[in-house]
């Protein structure tokens, strides 16, 4: 996933350097699509999800795996000016993480391999508003920058599960919020508009439910929990 990142990441400088270099004028696509008041889309995405901890106590790190997940939503554009734009993109994002305790969290306890491992399912309905800055339109294509805040339902948070780890059960908050940041840039094809662009997302609120027993060695630890991600997002209008 950061390979694919980071070569993203190139392209889009690349082009843009390419066009301050070479900017002869060209045959524009689709030249009056960025005219219009609203406009609708749909994209397509991966995710890759991760855990920041803040500690109450010395310990070793808790360790977070990674997956790739995937990610479908729309797009509706509210154009307010020639380099503002103001977007609301709700989507289903489908991800997991698996998180790896240090045998020294149950020092003093009967633990199994099982005990060091949780997975940790989610499925985020995700609403964003965001605000889009970009630049003057380059031929066929523009970059831009984009960030805002946004609200995400996690459905399977398990935050009414009574189980906690005890029972095997890692709870989770159900409401997250985030801010995001991110770039891209808007390739102007003869019928559509395509737009690969990268995004971080990190949650402002702490996600963890604790488990009943305060000295819990899952829990007890744990000052505050929340969620960082990339979003790799290929859009279509």
């Amino acid at each position: 996933m950061k390979k694919i990142l980071i070569l993203l990441t190139l392209l889009i400088v690349s082009q843009s350097v390419s066009a301050q270099l070479f900017s002869r004028e060209k045959i524009k696509n689709i030249e009056n699509f960025d005219k219009k008041r609203l406009s609708w889309g749909f994209y397509l995405g991966l995710n890759s999800y991760d855990y920041q901890f803040n500690y109450e106590r010395d310990l070793k790190e808790i360790l977070v795996e990674t997956n790739l997940g995937f990610s479908v939503g729309l797009v509706s554009n509210l154009r307010l000016n020639n380099h503002l734009d103001l977007r609301f993109e709700p989507g289903l994002f489908i991800t997991t993480r698996n998180i790896q305790y240090d045998p020294s969290y149950f020092n003093g306890i009967e633990s199994t391999d099982s005990d060091l491992l949780r997975e940790v399912k989610s499925t985020y309905v995700h609403f964003p508003l965001l605000l889009k800055v970009s630049t003057k339109r380059l031929n066929n294509f523009k970059p831009f920058v984009i960030g805002g805040f946004s609200m995400a339902l996690n459905l399977s948070s398990n935050e009414e599960n009574p189980d906690d780890n005890a029972a095997g059960q890692f709870r989770t908050k159900k409401n997250v919020l985030f801010y995001e940041l991110g770039i891209g840039i808007d390739f102007y094809n003869q019928w559509f508009k395509f737009t690969p662009s990268i995004r971080g997302v990190f949650a402002l609120n702490d996600e963890l439910i604790r488990d009943e027993d305060p000295d819990s060695p899952w829990t007890s630890n744990i000052r505050t929990m929340k969620t960082r991600g990339v979003f790799l997002n290929f859009t279509f209008q």
